[in-house]
Protein backbone atom coordinates (compact mmCIF):
# COMPACT_ATOMS: atom_id res chain seq x y z
CA UNK A 1 0.00 0.00 0.00
CA UNK A 2 1.42 3.45 -1.25
CA UNK A 3 1.97 5.67 1.71
CA UNK A 4 0.66 9.18 1.17
CA UNK A 5 4.49 10.69 0.68
CA UNK A 6 5.05 7.59 -1.59
CA UNK A 7 2.03 8.59 -3.76
CA UNK A 8 2.97 12.48 -3.91
CA UNK A 9 6.41 11.28 -4.87
CA UNK A 10 4.93 9.39 -7.62
CA UNK A 11 2.52 12.74 -8.80
CA UNK A 12 5.22 15.02 -9.04
CA UNK A 13 6.94 12.73 -11.00
CA UNK A 14 4.45 12.14 -13.77
CA UNK A 15 3.06 15.64 -13.59
CA UNK A 16 5.11 17.22 -16.31
CA UNK A 17 5.32 14.10 -18.82
CA UNK A 18 1.22 13.45 -18.18
CA UNK A 19 0.80 17.56 -19.39
CA UNK A 20 2.89 17.14 -22.11
CA UNK A 21 1.14 14.14 -23.59
CA UNK A 22 -2.14 16.04 -23.01
CA UNK A 23 -1.15 19.26 -24.57
CA UNK A 24 -0.10 17.22 -27.32
CA UNK A 25 -3.69 15.20 -27.51
CA UNK A 26 -6.14 18.18 -26.68
CA UNK A 27 -3.44 20.92 -28.16
CA UNK A 28 -4.52 23.30 -25.02
CA UNK A 29 -2.76 24.25 -22.43
CA UNK A 30 -5.96 24.90 -19.95
CA UNK A 31 -7.60 22.30 -20.63
CA UNK A 32 -4.67 19.82 -20.42
CA UNK A 33 -4.11 21.13 -17.18
CA UNK A 34 -7.34 20.19 -16.26
CA UNK A 35 -7.31 16.69 -17.46
CA UNK A 36 -4.30 16.23 -15.52
CA UNK A 37 -5.18 17.31 -12.36
CA UNK A 38 -8.55 15.72 -12.68
CA UNK A 39 -6.77 12.20 -13.06
CA UNK A 40 -4.41 12.95 -10.22
CA UNK A 41 -6.95 13.41 -7.81
CA UNK A 42 -8.72 10.45 -9.07
CA UNK A 43 -5.53 8.22 -8.62
CA UNK A 44 -5.53 9.65 -5.38
CA UNK A 45 -9.11 9.29 -4.39
CA UNK A 46 -9.82 6.13 -5.62
CA UNK A 47 -6.81 4.17 -6.11
CA UNK A 48 -4.09 5.83 -3.45
CA UNK A 49 -4.56 2.33 -1.05
CA UNK A 50 -3.15 0.55 -3.98
CA UNK A 51 0.74 -0.79 -3.97
CA UNK A 52 2.97 1.75 -5.44
CA UNK A 53 4.15 -0.62 -8.33
CA UNK A 54 1.14 -0.53 -9.53
CA UNK A 55 0.23 3.21 -9.91
CA UNK A 56 1.89 4.18 -13.26
CA UNK A 57 -0.34 1.86 -14.76
CA UNK A 58 -3.37 3.43 -12.92
CA UNK A 59 -2.69 6.66 -13.72
CA UNK A 60 -2.20 6.44 -17.49
CA UNK A 61 -5.44 4.83 -17.52
CA UNK A 62 -7.21 7.23 -15.64
CA UNK A 63 -5.42 9.71 -17.94
CA UNK A 64 -6.14 8.27 -21.02
CA UNK A 65 -10.27 7.88 -19.69
CA UNK A 66 -10.21 11.73 -18.71
CA UNK A 67 -9.06 12.63 -22.14
CA UNK A 68 -11.58 10.77 -23.77
CA UNK A 69 -14.22 11.99 -21.75
CA UNK A 70 -12.62 15.62 -22.56
CA UNK A 71 -13.60 14.62 -26.30
CA UNK A 72 -16.49 13.16 -26.01
CA UNK A 73 -17.85 16.34 -24.25
CA UNK A 74 -15.92 18.64 -27.19
CA UNK A 75 -17.50 16.83 -29.17
CA UNK A 76 -20.99 17.29 -27.54
CA UNK A 77 -20.56 21.27 -27.28
CA UNK A 78 -19.20 21.38 -30.42
CA UNK A 79 -21.92 19.53 -32.57
CA UNK A 80 -19.39 20.16 -35.80
CA UNK A 81 -18.14 17.40 -37.69
CA UNK A 82 -15.46 17.16 -40.50
CA UNK A 83 -14.63 14.81 -43.72
CA UNK A 84 -11.38 14.01 -43.13
CA UNK A 85 -10.99 13.32 -46.44
CA UNK A 86 -12.14 16.81 -47.98
CA UNK A 87 -9.46 18.92 -46.55
CA UNK A 88 -7.12 15.98 -48.19
CA UNK A 89 -4.71 16.34 -50.97
CA UNK A 90 -3.29 13.47 -52.90
CA UNK A 91 0.30 15.35 -52.47
CA UNK A 92 -0.40 14.82 -48.61
CA UNK A 93 2.11 12.38 -47.14
CA UNK A 94 1.02 11.32 -43.72
CA UNK A 95 0.95 15.09 -42.56
CA UNK A 96 -2.11 16.09 -42.48
CA UNK A 97 -3.24 17.86 -39.30
CA UNK A 98 -6.99 18.29 -38.90
CA UNK A 99 -6.56 21.50 -36.45
CA UNK A 100 -4.52 23.38 -38.58
CA UNK A 101 -6.17 22.46 -41.61
CA UNK A 102 -9.32 23.41 -40.36
CA UNK A 103 -8.18 26.72 -38.83
CA UNK A 104 -6.80 27.73 -42.22
CA UNK A 105 -10.23 27.08 -43.37
CA UNK A 106 -12.06 28.64 -40.95
CA UNK A 107 -10.32 31.61 -41.57
CA UNK A 108 -11.02 31.94 -45.42
CA UNK A 109 -13.50 33.77 -46.98
CA UNK A 110 -14.45 30.11 -48.68
CA UNK A 111 -18.18 28.91 -48.55
CA UNK A 112 -19.73 25.67 -48.47
CA UNK A 113 -22.61 25.05 -50.67
CA UNK A 114 -25.72 23.84 -48.40
CA UNK A 115 -25.65 20.54 -50.65
CA UNK A 116 -22.23 20.17 -49.49
CA UNK A 117 -22.44 20.39 -46.34
CA UNK A 118 -26.00 18.08 -46.17
CA UNK A 119 -23.83 15.71 -48.16
CA UNK A 120 -20.66 15.80 -45.53
CA UNK A 121 -23.05 15.42 -42.91
CA UNK A 122 -24.96 12.54 -44.43
CA UNK A 123 -21.49 10.20 -44.85
CA UNK A 124 -20.40 11.57 -41.14
CA UNK A 125 -23.36 10.26 -39.82
CA UNK A 126 -22.99 6.97 -41.92
CA UNK A 127 -19.13 6.73 -40.70
CA UNK A 128 -20.49 7.45 -37.18
CA UNK A 129 -22.95 4.90 -37.27
CA UNK A 130 -20.39 2.11 -38.63
CA UNK A 131 -18.00 2.58 -35.81
CA UNK A 132 -20.49 2.54 -33.04
CA UNK A 133 -21.31 -0.98 -35.07
CA UNK A 134 -17.94 -2.02 -34.27
CA UNK A 135 -16.97 -4.90 -31.67
CA UNK A 136 -15.95 -2.69 -28.13
CA UNK A 137 -12.53 -3.57 -28.08
CA UNK A 138 -12.08 -2.91 -32.01
CA UNK A 139 -13.85 0.82 -31.43
CA UNK A 140 -11.61 1.63 -28.00
CA UNK A 141 -8.61 0.61 -30.11
CA UNK A 142 -9.42 2.51 -33.28
CA UNK A 143 -10.39 5.67 -31.45
CA UNK A 144 -7.34 6.01 -29.55
CA UNK A 145 -4.97 5.15 -32.21
CA UNK A 146 -6.50 7.93 -34.87
CA UNK A 147 -9.07 9.95 -32.87
CA UNK A 148 -6.62 10.69 -30.02
CA UNK A 149 -3.32 9.81 -31.56
CA UNK A 150 -1.80 7.84 -29.44
CA UNK A 151 0.78 5.36 -30.58
CA UNK A 152 0.61 1.49 -30.12
CA UNK A 153 2.32 1.01 -26.58
CA UNK A 154 0.12 4.34 -25.25
CA UNK A 155 -2.81 2.28 -26.46
CA UNK A 156 -1.84 -0.79 -25.42
CA UNK A 157 -0.96 0.57 -21.54
CA UNK A 158 -4.61 2.41 -21.78
CA UNK A 159 -6.30 -0.85 -23.09
CA UNK A 160 -4.61 -3.60 -20.65
CA UNK A 161 -3.44 -5.25 -23.51
CA UNK A 162 -0.10 -6.11 -25.64
CA UNK A 163 0.49 -4.16 -28.54
CA UNK A 164 0.01 -6.91 -30.84
CA UNK A 165 -3.38 -6.98 -29.65
CA UNK A 166 -3.56 -3.25 -30.38
CA UNK A 167 -2.84 -3.70 -33.85
CA UNK A 168 -5.15 -6.63 -34.60
CA UNK A 169 -8.42 -4.35 -33.23
CA UNK A 170 -7.22 -1.49 -35.47
CA UNK A 171 -6.32 -3.54 -39.02
CA UNK A 172 -9.74 -5.36 -38.08
CA UNK A 173 -11.39 -2.11 -37.25
CA UNK A 174 -10.61 -0.46 -40.32
CA UNK A 175 -11.14 -3.35 -42.27
CA UNK A 176 -14.64 -3.71 -40.70
CA UNK A 177 -15.30 0.19 -41.50
CA UNK A 178 -13.95 0.19 -45.04
CA UNK A 179 -16.28 -2.72 -46.63
CA UNK A 180 -19.04 -1.14 -44.74
CA UNK A 181 -18.58 2.09 -46.27
CA UNK A 182 -17.74 0.60 -49.57
CA UNK A 183 -21.06 -0.82 -49.27
CA UNK A 184 -22.10 1.91 -48.37
CA UNK A 185 -21.43 4.02 -52.16
CA UNK A 186 -18.81 5.93 -49.55
CA UNK A 187 -15.26 6.06 -50.86
CA UNK A 188 -12.69 7.76 -48.37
Amino acid sequence: MATERELSDFLQSVEKRAFKRTVYHVRDEESALDIVQDSMMKLAEHYGDKPPAELPMLFQRILSNCTLDWFRRQKTRNALFSNLSDFESASDEGDFDLLETYEATSQSQQVESAEDATRRAQVLREIETEIMELPARQREAFMMRYWEDMDVAETAAAMGCSEGSVKTHCSRAVAALSKALKAKGIQL
